[in-house]
Parts: structure tokens; sequence; C-alpha cells
């Protein structure tokens, strides 16, 4: 069974390497699907074959720079872009945001403050995902499909409500209490009732792959791939 990614798409151009992987691992760990430049030399052919429904863009780049590069971006299509660069004068940041960028943020920063305002431009834009990929699992929360290595996985409607929570909250720790008001609704409830979908929700995943939804002893639980 093939796989059809409806994840959002960013285009990331960044010449510093350590920056544009950080950036591309962030972006990925969040569920959407990311293609790195290290300069704009191809981006009408980037822009044309893979079709970002956003573009983070460095301003100083090898070769043209980011405001002309913001202007083709802007002449040729409709995705949102959000300017990640070292420039933090007033006159660069005008430019930048009267040239078409819909955010811009300066550098140094913060990952998940970056994947956040990603997220909020693609909201504005209407472009926003219900896809959630975490490793082989992918869960899509406005159609209720969930698929493990392309298999896809029957759940109940409370299952699927929790996944769905876990999902969101991808590789953080969430307490029993906090999966009770998020799913049930309760804040004082019998934490039984949690151990008890957690379980079954664990059973029906490992079915068709390696082991998502991990206890940790003391916290809560956590959904990320790569343990055993």
């Amino acid at each position: 069974m093939g796989r059809v990614s409806t994840a959002a798409r960013v285009l990331v151009v960044e010449d510093a390497d350590a920056i544009r992987a950080a950036v591309h691992s962030a972006l990925r760990d969040a569920g959407y699907e990311v293609l790195g430049r290290p300069d704009g030399q191809q981006l009408e052919s980037d822009l044309a074959r893979f079709r970002p429904d956003l573009v983070i863009l460095d301003l100083m780049l090898p070769g043209r720079d980011g405001f002309t590069l913001l202007d083709v971006v802007r002449r040729t299509t409709q995705a949102g872009v959000v300017v990640l660069t070292a420039r933090d004068g007033v006159p660069d940041r005008l430019r930048g945001l009267s040239g078409g960028a819909d955010d811009y943020v300066v550098k140094p920063f913060v990952l998940a403050e970056l994947v956040a305002r990603v997220a909020a431009v693609l909201r504005r834009l209407g472009r926003a995902s219900s896809t959630v990929q975490i490793g082989d699992l992918v869960v899509d929360a406005d159609s209720g499909v969930v698929l493990y290595r392309d298999q896809k996985v029957d759940l109940t409607a409370t299952e699927l409500r929790l996944l769905n929570y876990l999902a969101a909250q991808r590789g953080r720790v969430v307490s029993k209490a906090q999966i009770l008001t998020a799913v049930w609704g309760y804040e004082d409830y019998d934490p039984n009732l949690v151990e008890v979908h957690v379980s079954a929700l664990r059973r029906k995943l490992e079915a068709h792959g390696p082991r998502l939804l991990h206890t940790v002893r003391g916290l809560g639980y956590v959904l990320r791939p790569g343990e055993t």
C-alpha cells in the first residue's frame, strides 16, 4: 500500500549547514515534509517541483540574496514565507515584511518558536495539515485514518482521540492527569482508565511494528519512534 503524504511542505533556504540541519530535523519531527538548500541557485526549480506551502528564507546567502529570492517566491507562488536572518535592523525588517514575508525571525532563535511560527503562518494561509507523521506512523486527525508501516490500524473512537492527543504532543511526556483532561474532559477520575486505553492502543500499534508508545515510570507516557 503506497503512502500519499498530505503533510505541509516546507522549503528551507539557509547556507549555514548546522542551522539548516537543525531546522530540517525540527520541522520533520513536527510532521512536515522538508527540503533543505544551502542557497537559492535552483529556487525556481524547487518551487516548481517541490511546490512548498511555505519557504524559510535566509537573507544573507551566497549568490542571489534573500530579498531577490523573496521577490521570486512572491511573483511565482502562493507559498508563505518566514524570513530567518541575523539582520535585525528595522529597515531590513520593514523591507522583508513589505516585500511579502509573512513573518521575520531573527537569529539566534529558539527552534520550538520557529516551528510554532511556521505552524501559525500555515494556519493563516489555510494550509495546515491534519496529518502527523512519527516515524512510520501516520495519523490523520480529520479523516480518522491511522497507518503504521503502511498498514491501516483500526481504532475505537476513544483510542483515536487518545492517539491524536499523543501525536500532537509527540516527543513530550504527558501525565495521566493531562491525558484524562484532554481526552475525556475529566480532571479528577480513576487513572486506571488511561492505563486500560493506553494498553489497548499499544497492542494495536505493536501488531504492525516496533513500539512507539512508551511508559516513562512515574511521569506518564510518550509517543516516539526508535526505542525498544
